[in-house]
Parts: structure tokens; sequence; C-alpha cells
């Protein structure tokens, strides 16, 4: 069996492992009924508290890291390796299938996150200056605009732009990667783009440096 295959296969269920949804089953609490209704660290945050929250964070990076700094390189035993130039789309397969798989997790009837922490470790598996370049657009997105939705678009528009600017090797395969990733988060942030458009999208009140002070 093709390794693309066996590899993408195994980073979908690793990103069907979602955080949020794996630790509310051992407490017996369903996220997506609580809140905004997202399955992702965010929402875990508001509802669950600081240490569900950043507990959820940490699953759903570890398991992006997990799929492009030791999946896609990995030599798995029982398969036999692509060639050199289809080896080179291994990290692009797994980055996208265990983004899929936390957005559509076969665990959890397909109704998952909407993949952003789990992006951002697939990033840093990938460059340290692509996470940068994520994590700086972000966190001034938040604090000039206050809309967290937003800024986790922009800065997967950052990082393809990065890749398309700069010099990482496999150039083809990871702006290929780059662009679909934007193009899903996007996806994913429809109805945040929605609800900005009509001016119901709710701001970061702690983060967001220009909001408008509040009268007595």
């Amino acid at each position: 069996m093709s390794e693309l295959i066996v590899k993408g296969v195994i980073a979908y269920l690793l990103g069907s492992l979602v955080g949020s949804l794996l630790i509310g089953a051992i407490r017996g609490v369903d996220i997506r009924k609580l809140g905004s209704g997202n399955a992702g660290a965010t929402n875990a945050l508001r509802t669950q508290g600081k240490a569900i929250g950043l507990t959820v964070l940490i699953i759903d990076l570890a398991k992006g890291w997990l799929a492009t700094a030791w999946l896609a390189p990995a030599s798995l035993p029982w398969v036999a390796p692509a060639g050199e130039a289809l080896h080179a789309w291994a990290i692009p397969v797994c980055g996208l299938l265990v983004m899929l798989g936390h957005i559509y997790p076969v665990w959890f009837q397909f109704r998952g996150g909407k993949g952003v922490a789990t992006l951002v470790g697939v990033i840093l598996g990938i460059s340290a200056s692509l996470l940068l370049a994520f994590v700086a657009t972000f966190f001034a997105t938040v604090i000039l605009l206050g809309y967290v939705g937003l800024a986790s678009i922009l800065g997967t528009v950052a990082v393809a732009a990065s890749v398309a600017l700069g010099h990482l090797e496999p150039h083809a395969p990871l702006l290929t990667f780059a662009v679909l990733a934007a193009l899903l988060v996007i996806f994913t942030h429809r109805g945040n783009i929605a609800r900005m458009r009509a001016g119901t999208e709710p701001r970061s009140k702690r983060l967001w440096l220009f909001r408008p002070r509040e009268t007595a």
C-alpha cells in the first residue's frame, strides 16, 4: 500500500482525537452543546475553565506536531517507502489529513473543531519561522481588532505568504499545503465571517487594544 495513503489515514485518525471531546467524554459533557458550540480550545476555555482549555490546546497542538514532525518523515516497517518525489508530499498529506480529522472526527459523528490549534501544531512541526509568522499576525490582529476568528484566518494567510515568498523546501508541496490549509480555515470560519459582516461577532475583551471605553 502506498506510503502516503497509510500515513494519511494515520494522520486523519490522529486528528480525530479531538481534545475537548475526549475530555468532555470523560467528564460527561458535550462541549458542542455549550458556548459557541465549537469543539476547540477557545470554547473549552470559556465554558470549562483555564485548566481544561489549556489541556485541550496541548492535545490539539500535539497531534498536529506529531503528524508533521514524526509521522511524515517516519519509516513505517510494514510499508514500502515512496519514491523521493512522492515522499516530498508526506508533510502536506499528513498536515491536511490531521486537520481534516480534527474538523470531521470519525470518533465523534464527524463534528469537530475549526482546526486552528491543530494547524499551529502542524506548522510547529514544519518550521519555527512559519510559526512566528502565524503567532505575530494572530496576536497583532487580536490586539488591534479583537476578533479571534479573523486573527486565525489572517494567521494562516500569513503562513501561506511566508511559504510563497520564502525558500523552504520542498517548496511546491509546502506551498500547496499552506494555501489549502488557509482555504480550509477560511471555510471553517465562514460563520465568523458572516457575523463580522453583520456586526454581531464578539470581540476579545481582554486583548482588544482599541475597544471603546465603557460609559458610566
